[in-house]
């Protein structure tokens, strides 16, 4: 396993070496994505509106939130990728199998994305002016919604897999992420507030705008639930994956297009 992380590792950085301009793109094409929608805001507001802590929290789920699409949509887009060029039977020919191929793949990328969404994080805080806690305990709820992502990720490549095209479904679901990566679960009472816990990367990221944008310390119990949402979403999404696997080998359309 170790010597395949190495391989995919070495894949991407060779991948972003090669082809700068895409990742430099991504970065100027989100940040001015969110600064025009910033600047627009505050101009309909009027100058003397004060932005306080909603800012960060938004700034937080904006980040959270691409950051959460690229590791989503890189296993889907694999999937189809693979499929398009002919070499996704041999993907499923390895000896590691597929999901572990695809998720060591999705791992080794994780470390490029981040790179990317912590620059354009410090990106936007420069251009807004804002300022975010980074305490240590945000490593918790942070894995706790990449886990949760990856179950998602899983999900949509077993759509994929039957499929083979999910473009536009990949492009309907996106909009559905935002609102589970910005909704302030964390203020909502009552029957809403056991949706927030049941409801996929919602709680997590609730954590992350505690601590980052209120500062405030870590809940402990809050990011046991969290741990406990991300681990059953990737469990499910990993028996989806497989489950739809074998029923595109059943119907022997694996390495069709």
């Amino acid at each position: 396993m170790l010597n395949l992380f190495l391989a995919e590792l070495r894949r991407v950085w060779i991948q972003f070496r090669r082809y700068p301009g895409e990742a430099i793109g991504g970065i100027i094409a989100i940040t001015s994505l969110f600064y025009g929608l910033f600047l627009g805001t505050r101009y309909v507001a009027g100058p003397g509106f004060q932005f306080g802590e909603r800012l960060d929290a938004i700034i937080i789920g904006y980040v959270l939130w691409t950051l959460v699409l690229f590791v989503i949509f890189d296993i889907a887009s694999n999937l189809q990728i693979e499929s398009q060029i002919g070499t996704l039977e041999q993907v499923f020919l390895s000896p590691f199998g597929a999901a572990k191929v695809f998720l060591v793949r999705a791992l080794a990328g994780l470390s490029l994305n981040l790179t990317l969404n912590l620059g354009i994080l410090v990106i936007i805080l420069i251009l807004t002016g804002s300022r975010l806690y980074f305490p240590l305990t945000l490593i918790l709820p942070l894995i706790t919604v990449v886990l949760a992502a990856y179950g998602l990720a899983f999900t949509l490549g077993s759509l994929a897999l039957l499929l083979k095209r999910v473009q536009q479904l990949l492009s309907l679901f996106q909009f559905g992420l935002l609102f589970l990566i910005a909704a302030p679960t964390e203020t909502w009472q009552g029957p809403l507030r056991i949706l927030g816990l049941l409801l996929p990367m919602t709680t997590g990221a609730g954590i992350l705008r505690d601590l980052m944008a209120r500062g405030e310390p870590l809940d402990l119990a809050r990011a046991a639930l969290a741990l406990l949402n991300g681990i059953a979403y990737f469990a499910l999404g990993l028996a989806i994956f497989r489950a739809c696997e074998r029923e595109a080998k059943r119907r022997g359309i694996l390495g069709g297009y």
